[in-house]
C-alpha cells in the first residue's frame, strides 16, 4: 500500500500547472474568438482588393500571404503578446486601464492621455458593433455555397442568430463560457487540419514566409497596395482583445495559447487557402469554405457560426466591462448594472448597452448585407484603437518602467508607424463604409466630452451656493436644532462642503440626527482597491464624521457592504438604524452656461438617463430619503 502513494502523486499535475492550462484553455475560448474567425474573410477580401477586378496571380497570392504573416508577427505577437501584455494595471489590461496607468505614471491627470483614452474606448465600442455583424454574416454566407437557393435567407438568418445572442445576455454567460474553450479548440484544430490538407496543392506557397514578397507587393502596387493593406488588417483585428482580456486570464496563459495553438493554426490555414487559390484561382470566390468538399459544407458552416457567436460574445462582454470602467472613471453617466453571477463580480449585464449594441449591429447587417460590404467598415475602428494603445504604451514604458525616452521611442515607434500605416490604408475606404465607426466614435467622444464638461460646470455652479462644512458645524453648536435618534448618511462628492441634502433637511425638517456621516465615494486609478484601503473615517465633531470609500474602476461600488468594514474603525454601522440622504437634481438649461445650448440639452438628457444613485451604489431603497433640488446650468 505504501508504494502506491508516490505512484498516484506522480500522475497528478500540480494545482498551479492544472490552473495554468485551464486558464490557457479559457483564453483560447474567449480571448482569441475575434482574431480566430478572421480566416473566414480576411484572405479573400485582401486578394479581391489586390486583383482589382483582374486575374488572381501568383504575385498577388504570395504578396497578400506575406503581408498577413508579418502583420501577425509584428502587430499581434511583438506589440501585444510580448510587449503590452507586460503593461498591466494591477493585472488588468485594455485601453482605459492603459490610460489610468499613464495618469499614474505622470502623477497627474493628463488631457492628451484622457483624449486618447476616450478615442480608443469609443472606437473599441464601434468594434463591438461591427464584430458580431461581420463574423456571424461571414459564417452564414457559407450556406450560399452549399445551396445557392438559400442566398435570400442569409441576412434573415443572421438577424435571427444575433437577436437570440443578445436576448440571452441577461441570463449571464457563465454556462455558455464553460463550453467556449472546447468549441474554439475544435475550431482552431479544424483550421489547422484544413490548411495542412491544402498546402500540398501548391507547396511553393510557403515562399511567402520571405518578407520580400510583402515589400515587393507594396512597392509595385501603389494605391491598390495600400487598399489591400487595409483589408490585410482584417487578419489582425482582435489583437487588441489579447490586451483587453488580460485581467481575466493573465499574461502567461494568453501567451501560451497564442504561441502553442492559435498562431500556428491561423498561419497554416491562411497558407492552405493560398495554396488552394494558386492551384485553382476560381476558389477565391470563397477561399475558406472551398477548403472542404460540398458534403462537409453544412457541418463547417455550423462550426463557423458557433465560433463567430463565441467571438461576438467576447466583444459584447468586453463592451459591458468597458462601459462600466468609463462610468467609474467619470466619462459617462451611471448605467444600470446587473450581476449575473453570485461568485464572479466581473460577470455583468448592462441592459441599455445591450439594447444599443443590438440596434447598432442589426442596422449594420441590414445596411451592408454582406461580409464583403462590412469589411470596409471594420478595420478603421481597430486600427485607431491600436494607434492609441501604442502611444499610451510609450508613456507607460518611458515614465512607469523608467526607460530612457529615446529607448522607449525606439521600441514603440516602429509599432506606431505600422499601426498608422494600417490606419491610413483603412481611411481610403472612408466612403465605402469606414465612415460608420468614425461617425460612431465621434458621437461617443462628443457624449463623453459633454458629460465631463457639463459635470465640471455643475460642480462650479453648486460650489457657489454651498456652505463649508466646518462653518455649519460651528453654527449648529451655537444653536443646536432638535436632535433625533439614529444615523444619517449624506452622499457628496466634496466632503469639505455641506451636502445639499443636509441643508434641505435642516431647512425643511428642522432636525439633526445624533450621528451624521458625510460620505464620499471615490474611484481609484487602479482596477481594484485592497479591502484595507477601502474605508477612511475621520471624526470631526461629536455629531459629525466623514467617511471616504474607495473603489477600483473595475469594481462594483457596494456601499452597505463597504460600510460594514467601518465597524473596525469604531462606527457601529446598522443598516436598519441608518438613513441615506441623496440629492436629486432637476437641471434647467441656461444661456450663460459656458456650453452651447445643444450641449446643455445633451448633458441634461444624459443626466436624466443616468441610473438612480441608490441602485448604482446598491443602497436598499427602503433606507433612502431623496431631496429634490433645481439647478440652472
Amino acid at each position: 500500500m505504501a508504494s502506491s502513494v508516490p505512484s498516484s502523486e506522480a500522475h497528478e499535475a500540480p494545482p498551479a500547472t492544472t490552473r495554468f492550462w485551464a486558464l490557457t484553455l479559457g483564453s483560447i475560448g474567449v480571448v482569441f474568438g475575434d482574431i480566430g474567425t478572421s480566416p473566414l474573410y480576411a484572405f479573400r477580401e485582401a486578394v479581391h482588393a489586390a486583383a482589382h477586378g483582374g486575374p488572381v496571380t501568383r504575385e498577388i497570392v504570395l504578396g497578400v500571404l506575406s503581408l498577413i504573416l508579418w502583420s501577425l508577427f509584428i502587430v499581434v505577437t511583438a506589440k501585444y503578446v510580448l510587449l503590452l501584455l507586460r503593461a498591466d494595471n494591477n493585472g488588468e489590461g485594455g485601453t482605459l486601464s492603459l490610460m489610468a496607468l499613464g495618469h499614474r505614471a505622470l502623477g497627474r491627470r493628463s488631457w492628451p492621455l484622457l483624449a486618447l483614452g476616450v478615442i480608443g474606448a469609443s472606437m473599441f465600442l464601434g468594434d463591438c458593433m461591427i464584430t458580431p455583424a461581420i463574423s456571424v454574416l461571414s459564417a452564414v454566407e457559407g450556406l450560399k455555397l452549399a445551396a445557392p437557393a438559400l442566398e435570400p435567407y442569409v441576412v434573415p438568418l443572421t438577424v435571427f442568430i444575433l437577436v437570440v445572442l443578445f436576448s440571452v445576455q441577461s441570463s449571464g454567460t457563465a454556462r455558455v463560457a464553460a463550453a467556449f474553450g472546447p468549441v474554439m479548440v475544435i475550431w482552431f484544430a479544424t483550421l489547422a487540419v484544413l490548411g495542412l490538407i491544402h498546402i500540398s496543392d501548391d507547396p511553393s506557397v510557403l515562399a511567402a514566409i520571405n518578407p520580400w514578397y510583402a515589400i515587393q507587393f507594396m512597392l509595385s502596387h501603389g494605391t491598390v497596395g495600400l487598399v489591400t493593406l487595409g483589408l490585410v488588417f482584417l487578419a489582425v483585428t482582435g489583437g487588441e482583445a489579447l490586451y483587453a482580456d488580460l485581467g481575466h486570464f493573465g499574461r502567461k496563459p494568453i501567451q501560451a495559447g497564442w504561441f502553442y495553438f492559435v498562431l500556428p493554426a491561423l498561419l497554416i490555414n491562411y497558407f492552405g487557402q493560398g495554396a488552394l487559390v494558386l492551384a485553382n484561382p476560381a476558389a477565391i470566390e470563397n477561399s475558406f469554405y472551398r477548403l472542404v468538399p460540398e458534403m462537409l459544407l453544412i457541418p463547417l458552416v455550423v462550426l463557423a457560426t458557433a465560433a463567430t457567436v463565441i467571438a461576438s460574445q467576447a466583444v459584447i462582454t468586453g463592451a459591458f466591462s468597458l462601459v462600466r470602467q468609463a462610468v467609474q472613471l467619470g466619462l459617462l453617466p451611471r448605467f444600470e448594472v446587473r450581476y449575473t453571477s453570485e461568485t464572479h463580480a466581473g460577470q455583468i449585464y448592462l441592459p441599455r448597452v445591450n439594447r444599443l449594441l443590438l440596434i447598432g449591429v442589426l442596422m449594420l447587417v441590414l445596411l451592408f448585407r454582406s461580409s464583403s460590404g462590412l469589411a470596409s467598415a471594420y478595420g478603421i475602428a481597430v486600427s485607431t484603437t491600436m494607434v492609441v494603445d501604442g502611444i499610451m504604451g510609450f508613456v507607460v514604458i518611458w515614465k512607469l518602467w523608467n526607460w530612457r525616452a529615446a529607448t522607449a521611442a525606439a521600441v514603440v515607434a516602429p509599432f506606431v508607424i505600422v499601426d498608422m500605416t494600417f490606419f491610413s490604408a483603412n481611411l481610403l475606404k472612408l466612403l465605402e463604409g469606414a465612415w460608420v465607426p468614425l461617425l460612431f466614435g465621434i458621437v461617443m467622444a462628443v457624449m463623453i466630452w459633454t458629460w465631463r464638461r457639463g459635470a465640471a460646470i455643475l460642480v462650479l455652479k453648486t460650489r457657489r451656493i454651498e456652505v463649508p462644512l466646518n462653518d455649519l458645524i460651528k453654527s449648529l453648536e451655537k444653536r443646536p436644532p432638535h436632535i433625533v435618534k439614529g444615523t444619517a448618511v449624506f452622499l457628496t462628492s466634496d466632503p469639505s462642503f455641506v451636502p445639499t441634502a443636509l441643508l434641505h433637511n435642516l431647512k425643511h425638517n428642522k432636525v439633526l440626527h445624533e450621528h451624521n456621516v458625510i460620505l464620499t465615494i471615490e474611484t481609484a486609478q487602479t482596477p481594484r482597491v485592497d479591502v484595507a484601503e477601502r474605508v477612511r473615517m475621520e471624526k470631526i465633531s461629536e455629531k459629525f464624521s466623514t467617511v471616504r470609500l474607495r473603489f477600483g474602476f473595475m469594481e462594483s461600488p457596494n456601499v452597505p457592504k463597504a460600510l460594514v468594514i467601518a465597524r473596525k474603525l469604531g462606527w457601529q454601522f446598522d443598516i436598519m438604524a441608518t438613513s441615506f440622504f441623496v440629492s436629486r437634481r432637476s437641471l434647467k438649461p441656461s444661456a450663460q452656461s459656458g456650453m452651447p445650448l445643444w450641449q446643455d440639452h445633451l448633458f441634461i438628457a444624459l443626466s436624466r438617463s443616468a441610473n438612480d444613485a441608490t441602485d448604482y451604489f446598491q443602497i436598499p431603497t427602503g433606507r433612502v430619503v431623496e431631496v429634490g433640488t433645481q439647478v440652472i446650468i
